[in-house]
This record gives structure tokens, C-alpha cells and sequence, in this order.
């Protein structure tokens, strides 16, 4: 089983333990905070449960109807976790305003307790896919970050109900930690319409490829040039390369292979390069064409 498929899925259950915890330790230390972050943890565990089973289609190998292969199933699965994510932390806040107003007293030592229990699991399965490079398992880390930071915020708050009982710091907390959450979310998710949408990928930049590619000798113009990423990981590239005529008869592959090369100093492992002379030819009629880049 691939490193990444067992880092998804070992935090799958991980959630799903603490989640069914959670929901105990909520009734009984009477805390709306600890409850509402159980609802939340269950859309995490469905967010990962699918993010497994996705990751797993995901390293199917490609085949006539899909010749890319499954990779954007991945994808996929980002989009839907980042969407729970989203729809959970609004129901955290809307749950959170009522406690402005009438704030309730809760069980602050058991709200302690179960914080470091939070705050163990939740990092255990933060760290297993913040090692990964997808864009699904980011989107998951920030899944599991919301929750590590959620509970390190109910200590915080348990200690000062304990000690002061200020009760108001609870829904202060975690309004703050959600609006924190939701801005790196819906930074993953426009990257995730950017990829989607076959945009150059943020750690490219477009006129840097062209440039090194100009510069190299016995190139004369780069045209249809063509980047974009499977699914966050998998950079593709395709372009025409225009070449001196004389470079075009003698080194076809060699040029290639350089074009490639630099191609790699970009994170650009897969391309498909097109090469032309400068001349369009028609029968015997031949036109020479531009040569300077897009």
C-alpha cells in the first residue's frame, strides 16, 4: 500500500475514534464548544474516509477511456473535504454567537482533560499527511490543523474558566480559530479551481520557462506553449519549439533532451515538444515563420 494512501487512512481512523470520544466527553462535561467540535470532527471523518477510498482509485493505472489515468480523483477529493470543512466551521461560528450572550457554565476540568486527548490525536494524524505533497493531503492537514488548534484553544480556555471563570473566552476563541482556518481552506480550494481549470501552477513561472528556453543555443522561438498540473503533483508540459534549420537536421534529440533538462529546474518532469524549422513550406514555396515567443 502506498506511504500515502497509509498516512489518509490511519488519520481516517484516528478521527473516527477521537469523534465517537468527543461525543461522550461533550454531554458530559456539558460543553456546547466540545459537542460542536464533534459534529466538525464528523465531517472531518467523512472528508478523510472519502479522501482514502479516493487516494486508493487515485494509483489506478490509466487506460483506454482515461488515458491520464485517475490522478484528478484526488483532486476531487480536496474540493469535497475543503467544502465540509468550510460548511463545518460556519456551523461552529453560528453555534459559537449564542454563547456571547448567554454564556453557560461548563465542566472545565474535564475540558482540560479531554483537550490533551484532542490535541494528541488530532496532531498524531496533523503530522502523518503534513509529510505529504498532494494537494488533497494538504487540504486534509488543514482538516486536522483547525482541530489541533481548536483544542489547544478549549485548554487554554478550560484553564481560564477553571481558575477565573470567565466563560466568554470559549466563543472568543473559537470564532478567531475558525476565521483563521477557513483563509488557508479557501486558499487550497482556488488553487484547486486553478488546477481544474488547467491554469499555469502557482510554483511555475511561465515567462522564466520561456526564457531559459530561448536562451538555449539553436533555438529561435517557443510557440502553443502549454503548462499546467494533473492534480497538483504532476506538472505537464507541451510546446512548439522553433530551431535553426541547421540544428534541426543535426541534433533533433539532442535539443530535446536540453529543452528537458531545463524543463526539470522548473519541477517539469513530463513534457511533449513539438520541433519546427523557421520555414512553412508548401510544395516548393516555403514562408518563414515568426520566431520570437508568445
Amino acid at each position: 500500500m502506498p506511504e500515502r494512501e497509509k498516512r489518509v487512512r490511519l488519520a481516517a481512523f484516528l478521527n473516527i475514534a477521537f469523534t465517537i470520544l468527543e461525543i461522550v466527553g461533550g454531554f458530559w462535561t456539558n460543553s456546547l464548544t466540545i459537542l460542536s467540535d464533534a459534529l466538525h470532527d464528523f465531517g472531518d471523518s467523512t472528508a478523510l474516509i472519502v479522501s482514502w477510498v479516493f487516494e486508493r482509485r487515485a494509483k489506478k493505472s490509466p487506460d483506454a477511456k482515461f488515458t491520464f489515468g485517475y490522478q484528478r480523483l484526488s483532486l476531487f477529493s480536496a474540493i469535497f473535504s475543503a467544502s465540509i470543512l468550510i460548511g463545518g466551521s460556519i456551523a461552529i461560528i453560528l453555534q459559537a454567537i449564542p454563547r456571547f450572550y448567554n454564556p453557560e457554565p461548563v465542566n472545565a476540568f474535564g475540558m482540560l482533560g479531554i483537550a490533551i486527548v484532542g490535541i494528541t490525536f488530532n496532531g498524531v494524524g496533523f503530522f502523518l499527511l503534513k509529510r505529504g505533497e498532494s494537494l488533497n493531503e494538504k487540504v486534509l492537514s488543514w482538516h486536522l490543523l483547525e482541530d489541533v488548534l481548536g483544542w489547544v484553544a478549549i485548554l487554554i480556555g478550560g484553564m481560564i474558566i477553571y481558575f477565573w471563570k470567565f466563560y466568554l473566552v470559549d466563543p472568543i476563541m473559537t470564532v478567531a480559530l475558525t476565521i483563521f482556518i477557513l483563509y488557508n481552506v479557501i486558499k487550497n480550494i482556488r488553487e484547486a479551481i486553478n488546477i481544474l481549470l488547467q491554469g499555469v501552477p502557482e510554483h511555475i513561472n511561465l515567462e522564466s520557462v520561456k526564457q531559459d528556453i530561448n536562451a538555449i543555443k539553436g533555438v529561435l522561438g517557443i510557440h502553443d506553449i502549454h503548462i499546467w498540473s494533473l492534480e497538483g503533483e504532476t506538472d505537464v508540459f507541451t510546446a512548439h519549439i522553433v530551431l535553426d534549420d541547421e540544428i534541426l537536421k543535426m541534433k533533433p534529440e539532442q535539443i530535446k533532451q536540453t529543452i528537458k533538462e531545463k524543463l526539470l529546474d522548473h519541477h517539469i518532469e513530463h513534457s511533449t515538444i513539438e520541433l519546427e524549422s523557421k520555414y512553412k513550406c508548401i510544395g516548393t514555396v516555403c514562408e518563414e515563420l515568426h520566431t520570437n515567443s508568445e
